[in-house]
This record gives structure tokens, C-alpha cells and sequence, in this order.
């Protein structure tokens, strides 16, 4: 069987396949949309499981502090692991994710959140308590740049926080 295209019709199949391969790619590399509501419910809970999948989500994300939302929960999940070593492990790497974006966006209230509730629960044996007073200050004086989402959760937060209070919003 011998097949033959004119021009015009190997131009239409030309596009039809370009049209295919474009969707398959683009199709597959979707960004994932994050969720703040969700990520402080996981944050604040104890499924490993959960965070696991948080952090799958966030590797896909295309948000901009990604890493230290990813950091902050690392230090989390931490706490949960079995064996000191790799409990240790992790947080510090997750410390490293963090405090790098602190250090890139100093100016961020979120992410100071995001460190001020790790320090309050983190083991006092890992030392990681030093920026209480300034992430709480810092906090305080920038609520209002923080979204709104997360401005009620630290509000929810700081019925229970050692360091917050609910009189400080």
C-alpha cells in the first residue's frame, strides 16, 4: 500500500501531532496550586503520612518560599521519625531550607512564623530557640503584611504559644 500526502495534508497532520505533543508535555508538568489552609492543618498535626504529601506538593510548586515552607515542615516531621540519628538528620536539614529563606526574604512575617513556632516546639536540647523574641517582635509589627489566612492561624496559634498572645493582635 502506497500512501501519498499533498502538501496541505501533511501540513495538517504536521499540526495535529504538534498540537498532540504539546499537550502531553505541558499537560504533565502542571504546577501545583498550594494551599495555606492546608499546609498549617498538616503543619500543625502528627499524620507523617500527611507530610509526606505536603512536601511532594510543595517539591512541584512554584511558590515562591517554597523552601522554607518546606524547611519548617521537615523540622516538624522530624519529631516524628524513628532513631535520634535520623531525627536529627532531618531537622537539620530542613533548618538549612529555612533559615536560608529567612536569610534571602528578612522582611517576610510569614516565614518569621513559620520559625517562631518551630523554635517553641522544638526540643530545647537542638538549640534552636535563639530568634524567639525578635520573630515574635517581628511578627507583631508586620501582622497586618501577613495574608489573611495565615493571620488566623496565628491567631489560633497564639491561644496556646508560649511566646504569642492573643492581646498582641
Amino acid at each position: 500500500m502506497n500512501i501519498t500526502l499533498k502538501s496541505g495534508e501533511l501540513k495538517s497532520w504536521w499540526l495535529i501531532i504538534m498540537v498532540c505533543m504539546a499537550n502531553l508535555v505541558y499537560g504533565q508538568s502542571s504546577v501545583a496550586k498550594f494551599d495555606r489552609v492546608a499546609y498549617y492543618e498538616v503543619i500543625g498535626g502528627t499524620d507523617l503520612e500527611a507530610m509526606e504529601s505536603q512536601i511532594a506538593l510543595l517539591d512541584k510548586s512554584s511558590l515562591k518560599n517554597k523552601d522554607a515552607f518546606t524547611g519548617a515542615l521537615m523540622m516538624k516531621r522530624a519529631g516524628l521519625l524513628h532513631g535520634a540519628s535520623q531525627k536529627l538528620k532531618a531537622f537539620k536539614a530542613g533548618r538549612v531550607k529555612l533559615d536560608a529563606a529567612i536569610t534571602r526574604e528578612s522582611d517576610n512575617a510569614e516565614l518569621r512564623f513559620l520559625r517562631l513556632m518551630i523554635q517553641e516546639n522544638a526540643p530545647g536540647i537542638l538549640g534552636y530557640n535563639d530568634d524567639l523574641e525578635k520573630d515574635k517582635d517581628f511578627i507583631i509589627a508586620h501582622f497586618n503584611s501577613i495574608p489573611e489566612s495565615t493571620r488566623q492561624v496565628i491567631r489560633d496559634y497564639s491561644r496556646q504559644s508560649k511566646t504569642l498572645s492573643q492581646s498582641d493582635f
